[in-house]
């Protein structure tokens, strides 16, 4: 496994999720902009356009924070602790990094907190 050739797929992924969720977002609000903000008691009882923003909302701060993730692994793979766990120092295993590439933690310290 080369870890920066699956760190930059992960990016690529986690970029275009960025970029989709805020296109998304938007949108949603072009499309509702002259709709008024009480929506509390939405006809199609889809829980109206605020839980649909919110929603957005916490997926991109999901996707940004996963973004962010893979930087940090980047920079751990160029700085030459990558695979080393940050709080007991031991090598992660492959199977948890190939599972979870941006893993700064081994198994047993990730099961103790």
């Amino acid at each position: 496994m080369d870890p920066r050739a699956v760190l930059a797929t992960e990016r690529e992924q986690a970029s275009a999720r960025v970029a989709a969720l805020s296109r998304e977002l938007a949108d949603l609000g072009r499309a509702t902009a002259d709709e008024a903000p009480d929506d509390e008691h939405d006809p199609d009882g889809s829980g109206g356009v605020a839980v649909n923003r919110a929603q957005l909302q916490a997926l991109l701060a999901q996707a940004r924070s996963h973004l962010a993730e893979v930087d940090a692994a980047q920079g751990r793979v160029d700085a030459g602790s990558y695979g080393t766990c940050e709080r007991c120092g031991a090598p992660i295993a492959a199977g948890r990094l190939e599972a979870r590439p941006t893993a700064r933690t081994c198994v047993g310290c990730a099961s103790s907190r």
